[in-house]
């Protein structure tokens, strides 16, 4: 991840935070969410291009992910990310950014605007696996319930289940420097932790008080799936679309779970199209 730093810091309830600022200061500001478990490289190359495209680009890893602060006992639920988040978009003081969430960073978003007041200019959500009851894999189910065993997992074990886990989240397949990118943090001790800990404290509580609230969305929102996410069948992006007034749905072809990796070019426009819109 040479390539890929968040030099500036945050120091949240739950630990420091990571970030960085891409592109103009006086540009639009566009706030982009990871998921788990990945980082903010997933967005390396459209947050790059929205910069070049003269937009004010914020990326950030979440307490416990990647190059931010992972400690044990750390909360790193859905219901603490969002107030993270909350905390971050009052540090950056931005008037009304728009916010891209991927996977379960849609929640973090929702979480932050409906329960926490933090407003959006618009808001895409991409691939949001925790969007809807019920949710969860039953690879993520078993782990969530046996979190403790899979911490005790050997090295090379848990490394080899890291990254075929991850690898499962592209339809094209990703390319080795991608793959090491995303998994290499959870490699060490402490990542091995902390890979197991954001499973164990994932609980569907945190999106059932905030799904009955969808209907007061006000902001524009656009739902973008890719049409081979073998993780969350695409019915889920219909259904999520549906629960939100005027929300529009956007399939990406050829692409998996990873859309920002497996098909950038495809998302890049649609966000593009999304963010240049009036409203």
């Amino acid at each position: 991840m040479h390539d890929w730093e968040l030099p500036k810091t945050f120091e949240s309830r739950t630990g420091t935070v990571r970030w960085n600022r891409l592109g103009p200061r006086d540009g639009e500001p566009v706030v982009l969410l990871h998921g788990t478990p990945f980082s903010s490289y997933v967005w390396r190359e459209i947050a790059s291009a929205l910069a070049g495209r003269g937009h004010q680009v914020f990326v950030w890893d979440m307490p416990g992910y990647c190059a931010s602060e992972k400690t044990e006992g750390q909360d790193v639920s859905l219901a603490a990310q969002g107030e993270v988040f909350a905390q971050l978009m009052e540090h950056w003081q931005l008037p009304d950014p728009s916010v891209v969430a991927h996977d379960f960073g849609g929640c973090v978003s929702l979480r932050a605007h409906l329960l926490h007041g933090v407003a959006y200019r618009r808001l895409a959500l991409v691939d949001h696996p925790v969007a809807l009851a019920p949710w969860g894999s039953p690879f993520f189910r078993l782990v969530g319930e046996h979190a403790h065993v899979f911490e005790q997992l050997p090295p090379f074990l848990h490394r080899a289940l890291v990254r075929e886990y991850i690898d499962s989240a592209s339809h094209r397949g990703l390319h080795p420097d991608a793959a090491e990118a995303l998994a290499r943090p959870w490699a060490d001790k402490a990542g091995q932790a902390a890979f197991y800990r954001q499973i164990a404290q994932a609980d569907q509580r945190h999106t059932d008080e905030v799904q009955k609230l969808y209907r007061d969305i006000t902001v524009p929102v656009t739902v973008c799936w890719g049409e081979e996410d073998s993780w969350i069948p695409v019915a889920k992006a219909h259904e999520l679309a549906s629960l939100i007034p005027g929300a529009r749905l956007r399939l990406i072809p050829d692409a998996g779970h990873l859309v920002p990796l497996d098909a950038a070019a495809q998302l890049l426009s649609a966000l593009v199209t999304f963010l240049c819109e009036d409203g």
